[in-house]
């Protein structure tokens, strides 16, 4: 038996009935990772003994006559600015480089005690500022449908080990659009919850009013299982908001009549490549096919969405990336000559490129004189794009669009195109800020690569967003979507 092919709730279902054992389970995919990841690069760090004593820790309590909880012994990855405790927790970034983290995050906790086994740490980003995983300071990891092609990002690295079955399930977090977008592009499913579903306790912050932590799996049961383990109020984050998570499971029913989808015309327009563009449109189909009433909408100022995005997350992560500097976190430059130049000197050899350009535009857009014309100015924007969605919502159950305008793009094709790059998120950003719940779920392939399309529903209703993916799963050959790596 290849364990590595099984989704979570099949494992979940083999341990629960002895057929197999956790620390098979482990093992197996352990060599998954030591035998394709050198192709691949998608893990910085497997923290194999630690995987293993877990294993055989839930192993124990099995042959006691003990249930395991909610994920059953399954492994899992996380992305490498979640923090768990003894682990490294570099966030893509030399300024962390060594760095392992004190303490578990929130959503590791939740883990643990669901009985997961946690197997590394996955690449990424630096501090999660990228749309394609080149901008890592580490390696560059690769898209398993094409290896000259990246995965997305910044969760690229989550994305392709769920897509290579080097992990059954991985946790990602997104900013604007970085589990669905890499979703999108290795061809699984991603979510990313409501803001304030799921805690960002022991998530090194980017974007403090946009970071969540996002779910990737091979299929929406699965996406819906880790997300109901990790959901959920936490008194460590005041964000969190204290409203029961449902029983996502009994949303996993193909009938969707009655549901009414709205299809936003600013999301088919200029830009779209039309062979995603068919995909997409064709899985709309399938929906109607299966009871949603299908209708057009709009969301006219989505346009500055981008712009808005940009501003705010930059300020955002030049505020929250000041501690990195040599004295209380992070790289320390060797040679300096006082405080100013061990600042100076400390962050220019631990930042990278992405994150000094986000850095300085975030600065210049706080500081006096500008932050009226451009900070305080995406403020409103913003709240107006979240008052578009909100009238829209007054109709409609919830709204498709592609994840992605595109699909995977070449490694280095849009290194020095900035705009390009930026544009890869252009129907996930207006998501982010708004705060709203999406998910990306495979609709069809062009030129043997994978094309996501995104269901977007209003707060809080993830259970509505579970029950259109898997209304649309249920038409797919998902088998196919399983890259040969």
């Amino acid at each position: 038996m290849e364990l590595h092919k099984l989704k979570a709730h099949e494992l979940k279902v083999l341990i629960e009935k002895k057929q197999i054992k956790v620390e098979e389970v482990t093992e197996g995919f352990l060599d998954r990772i030591k035998n394709t990841d050198h192709n691949l690069g998608a893990f910085l760090y497997t923290a194999e003994e630690e995987a293993l004593a877990s294993a055989k820790r839930l192993d124990e309590k099995i042959a006691k006559g003990e249930e395991l909880k909610g994920l059953g012994g399954v492994p899992i990855g996380l992305k490498d600015n979640i923090s768990v405790s003894g682990m490294i927790n570099t966030c893509g970034s030399k300024i962390l480089q060594g760095y392992k983290a004190p303490f578990n995050a929130h959503v590791v906790d939740r883990l643990l005690e669901t009985d997961a086994v946690i197997l590394g740490k996955t690449n990424m980003d630096e501090f999660a500022m990228g749309s394609s995983n080149e901008n890592s300071a580490y390696k560059i990891t690769r898209n398993p449908w094409n290896l000259d092609r990246v995965p997305g990002g910044s969760s690229g690295g989550s994305a392709a080990a769920v897509a290579a079955c080097q992990v059954p399930i991985a946790l990602g977090t997104e900013t604007g659009g970085s589990v669905r977008q890499p979703a999108s592009f290795c061809g699984v499913v991603g979510l990313k919850p409501t803001y304030g579903r799921v805690s960002r306790y022991g998530v090194v912050a980017f974007g403090s009013t946009f970071d969540q932590v996002g779910t990737i799996a091979r299929d929406v049961k699965d996406c819906a299982l880790i997300t109901e383990s990790i959901a959920g109020l936490d008194n460590k984050d005041f964000t969190t908001v204290h409203i029961d998570v449902q029983d996502y499971k009994k949303s996993l029913v193909k009938d969707i009549r009655g549901k009414k989808i709205g299809i936003p015309k600013e999301f088919f327009g200029e830009g779209l490549n039309d062979d995603v563009r068919k995909c997409v449109e064709d899985g709309i189909k399938v929906l109607k096919e299966n009871g949603a009433e299908i209708k057009p909408c709009s969301l006219p100022l989505v346009d500055y969405s981008l712009a808005a995005y940009y501003i705010l997350s930059s300020a955002e992560a030049s505020s929250n990336l000041g501690r990195f500097d040599g004295i209380r976190y992070g790289h320390r430059a060797e040679k300096f000559e006082d405080s100013i130049d061990l600042f100076y000197k400390s962050r220019t050899e631990g930042f990278g490129r992405e994150v000094k350009r986000r850095i300085i535009l975030g600065t210049y857009a706080l500081s006096s004189g500008y932050c009226d014309a451009y900070y305080k100015k995406a403020l409103k924007v913003r709240k107006l794009i979240s008052e578009d969605f909100q009238r829209v919502f007054k109709e409609f159950d919830a709204i498709i669009s592609p994840t992605s305008p595109t699909t995977a793009f070449k490694i280095g094709e849009r290194t020095n195109d900035l705009l390009a790059m930026y544009l890869s998120d252009i129907y996930t950003v207006p998501i982010s800020l708004a705060g709203i719940p999406a998910i990306s779920i495979p609709c069809g392939k062009v030129e043997g690569l994978p094309v996501g399309l995104q269901i977007i529903g209003n707060y809080f209703e993830e259970d509505v967003l579970f029950n259109l993916a898997y209304s649309l799963e249920q038409e797919i050959n998902l088998e196919s979507m399983l890259p040969r790596l």
